[in-house]
């Protein structure tokens, strides 16, 4: 899936179990699924900065990243999410980075990629999809520990100190086969404070990952419309 890769660097596997791992219902995993749940009751909308980093194996090094800032939100009666991802700057590493600047719109079911410098929107409809990839959007993002325990295996690996903030590192195996060919693994790095994710791994089945790395995290009771709209120049 095109659109899933574009959006998901959202985004290592050098082995899935490590010594001193506690399965899924250890005391430490269901301590930070909970504080998931917590997380996801209260959640309306969030702002983030990120970097998205793209691991190539074939090669052995990071050859994409990219820089911006990301929103969601719940909208409506059936709490659907809207996402939108302003991407401000890319290059081959981070040393690079230039102004490459892309917009992508996740709503109603469909993507929407504008890019400035082609004057051109792609949108892609997800249709039966839409539901399936918003739980995959809201990973860590207020989305609840239950609805993770449902969609894959879950590994509690330990704590970790990521940029200053204690996490506890999840591993996650999908129980769908199908997503097993998208995403072999995912990782998260869940904030024990927030009970939100500050860093995400997808590993793809060759062995390729992306990196999510977040930071300047806003929890917010709303986001405006305004936000979630597709400034063309059109």
């Amino acid at each position: 899936m095109e659109s899933f890769s574009l959006l998901l660097p959202i985004v290592f596997c050098w082995g899935l179990l490590h010594f001193g791992q506690q399965p899924a219902d250890s005391p430490g995993l269901d301590s930070v699924l909970k504080k998931m749940d917590a997380a996801a009751a209260n959640f309306h909308a969030v702002q983030a900065d990120f970097e998205w980093d793209r691991f190539e194996r074939v090669i052995s090094e990071v050859d994409d990243v990219q820089t911006g800032t990301v929103y969601y939100r719940r909208k409506g009666k059936d709490k659907d999410i809207e996402m939108k991802i302003d991407v401000k700057m890319e290059g081959d590493s981070a040393t690079t980075l230039k102004p490459e600047p892309k917009f992508v719109l996740f709503s109603e079911g469909k993507i929407r990629v504008y890019q400035p410098k082609l004057g051109q929107v792609n949108t892609y409809d997800l249709g039966k999809s839409s539901t399936d990839f918003q739980s995959y959007l809201v990973l860590g993002f207020g989305g609840s520990g239950q609805d993770l325990k449902n969609a894959f295996d879950i590994t509690y690996v330990g704590e970790e100190k990521i940029a200053g903030a204690v996490t506890a590192q999840l591993q996650l195996v999908p129980k769908s086969d199908r997503v097993r060919n998208t995403f072999k693994q995912i990782i998260l790095w869940i904030d024990l404070d927030r009970g939100i994710s500050v860093q995400q791994k997808f590993i793809e089945p060759q062995g390729d990952y992306k990196l999510a790395k977040y930071s300047a995290i806003r929890m917010k009771d709303k986001l405006g419309d305004e936000i979630f709209k597709l400034k063309t120049a059109s």
